[in-house]
């Protein structure tokens, strides 16, 4: 199950009740004050995670807790913390609050995190209230509440490139012949449901992130069809792919489709009509794929690429222009000083540590070998050490 928009019920924990406690031990008199704090609450943490695809671990479950703090005891005993609780999200997760509205978070990276309700604070033992003119104080302190707050988790796909076009365009077969990503394909509209992404590998070091949005008709900027729900998943997307099928099964104008699908870009959000796009025309073992091509290209003045991705035919062109565009907007972005999304878990820099030496490779026995003695050490040294004869 896909899930893209939840709202959640947030809980910290709170934390425990400081203990009033006196001390009692044979053979010591006067005994004080000895009652521990209580612990603190757990918090609640938002973490993006590579591999986490979407929010349906919340789809099912709307209210999340963190354990309270234990109360303390006496003999000093403080109370045990709330540990805290993680709850992963997927990379291009942007956390709302309910009630006002404003964005609290938007967690675009690998590894970013935050507390979004922070655990309460143990309460003091009476031990704390000691002092010069009050020597055995019976006053303790309660723990506080933990916080709790509503909030709404939107999914906004990180993907390089997102697909764009109308019903069977052949969006999901192209992604699942440049990618591993493995959608479902059939011959009917609307087959796909939710967005798909993959990752494009053309080499070791080149790869970008690929995501096949559902069809888009006429009117789904209002809330008409599947995409109205998923536009907000190519907004993050630097470039667009633009398929165009030159024999729709509808029986409608190809060049009446795209202009179709841009207004429907534009009129969603302004930004998305001026971003960066490619036109493919699918399906070219069809006869008209040409015409239409070359219609495509009087209509936008753009370079059209004709392709099949049943076929293969010139995927490989299709990449490598992708891949360009791609490098260079990263190359913009890093100039810029923002930071260019990992696409893989395992691709994080990591920690040149120290490769930890040996007992018997350090210290005084580092030089010594089978071939090397300590004795010969000795015998070495001596020699090293005598005088010749005058």
């Amino acid at each position: 199950m896909f899930v893209d928009r939840v709202k959640i019920e947030l809980n910290a924990g709170s934390g425990g009740d400081g203990c009033s406690s006196m001390r009692r031990e044979k053979y010591i008199p006067r005994g004080g004050p000895d009652g521990g704090d209580g612990g603190r609450g757990g918090s609640l943490i938002f973490e993006a995670r590579l591999g986490v695809n979407s929010l349906a671990a919340y789809g099912n479950r709307r209210f999340f807790s963190a354990p309270n703090g234990q109360q303390g005891q006496g003999a000093m005993c403080f109370g045990k913390k709330g540990e805290d609780e993680v709850l992963l999200v997927p990379p291009g997760t942007t956390v709302i609050d309910a009630e006002h509205g404003f964005v609290i978070k938007d967690l675009k990276n690998h590894g970013e995190s935050f507390v979004i309700a922070k655990g309460g604070r143990g309460g003091r033992g009476n031990a704390k209230f000691k002092s010069s003119t009050n020597q055995a104080p019976r006053k303790f302190q309660r723990g506080e509440e933990g916080e709790s707050r509503t909030v709404i988790l939107e999914l906004k796909s990180i993907a390089d490139v997102g697909l764009v076009g109308k019903p069977n365009a052949g969006k999901s077969t192209l992604l699942s012949r440049i990618s591993s990503a493995r959608p479902e394909i059939a011959d009917y509209p609307f087959t796909t449901k939710h967005p798909n992404l993959g990752i494009v590998d053309l080499d070791v070091k080149r790869a970008f992130v690929l995501a096949d949005i559902p069809g888009l008709i006429e009117g789904a900027s209002e809330g008409l069809g599947l995409g109205h729900e998923f536009l907000r998943h190519i907004e993050r997307a630097g470039l667009l792919v633009h398929l165009v099928e030159p024999e729709p099964t509808d029986a409608t104008d190809p060049i009446e489709n795209y202009r179709n699908i841009r207004a429907e870009l534009i009129q969603y959000d302004e930004d998305l009509g001026k971003r960066e796009e490619i036109l493919v025309v699918s399906k070219c073992e069809l006869p008209s794929s040409e015409e239409v091509a070359e219609l495509l290209r009087q209509e936008t003045g753009k370079p059209v690429f004709v392709i099949s991705a049943a076929t293969g035919t010139r995927l490989n062109e299709l990449k490598e222009e992708i891949m360009k565009r791609v490098e260079k907007r990263r190359d913009e972005l890093v100039e810029a000083g923002e930071q260019v999304a990992v696409l893989r878990e395992n691709a994080q820099p990591r920690t040149n540590r120290a490769r930890r030496v040996p007992p018997h490779r350090a210290g005084l026995t580092a030089g010594l070998s089978d071939d090397v003695q300590a004795k010969d050490i000795d015998n070495q040294e001596n020699n090293d050490g005598a005088k010749e004869p005058s």
